[in-house]
């Protein structure tokens, strides 16, 4: 069941990268069609000046629900927590090198579970804890025992950022705020939606 959700949201990646594509290359083709040499409008790109309405292809806010912080620069931002009627909790977020060198991914992320690390350097370590229910619950695996996170984590140069994802089993319907910790970064309350 699990190899099935990853596959879907493999395909829900490669439809929002088609249709981002699509949208900027709808966005060159587009002008008077006249073949005059006026300069384009460049209404598209002016800031606005009223409230913020993110478009519907964004789905995500651009202030993250939580930074958990790290040593040398390392940050992670969670952009969401989304509950799905499967019984899981994906978490989306970006690692980021906030410094100007390169920096090394800790291995420590990866968690001490024998099983998790041998599939390579990740976020299998990470874990949401419900205060509330008094439960702790920890990255999902497949029946291969590989962990539902990003994996293959290296070295990040610095600036660089790489988007990454957890999913876990959800807390009771009733607990929209759990506690995201991962090994050697501060750990941050964050809200469930969905």
């Amino acid at each position: 069941m699990s190899i099935r959700f990853t596959a879907k949201a493999r395909r829900g990646m490669v439809a929002l990268t088609v249709a981002a594509g699509l949208a900027v290359g709808v966005a060159g083709c587009g002008g008077s069609g006249g073949g005059d040499d006026k300069k384009p409008d460049n209404s598209a790109s002016a800031p606005r000046t009223g409230g913020s309405d993110p478009s519907a292809q964004e789905g995500q806010s651009d202030q993250p629900l939580a930074e958990l912080k790290g040593s040398d620069g390392l940050l992670l931002q969670i952009t969401s927590a989304q509950r799905d009627a499967g019984g899981f909790v994906t978490v989306n977020g970006t690692l980021k090198n906030d410094g100007a060198k390169d920096l090394l991914v800790p291995s420590a992320l990866s968690g001490n579970e024998t099983e998790i690390t041998k599939n390579g350097p990740s976020l299998g370590g990470a874990t949401l804890v419900d205060s509330k229910g008094k439960k702790r619950y920890y990255v999902l695996r497949d029946t291969e025992g590989r962990p539902l996170t990003t994996t293959g984590l290296g070295t990040l140069k610095g600036g660089q950022a790489l988007p990454v994802f957890m999913q876990f089993p959800s807390p009771p319907a009733d607990t929209t705020e759990v506690t995201l910790q991962l090994p050697t970064l501060s750990s941050a309350t964050i809200k469930i939606s969905g």
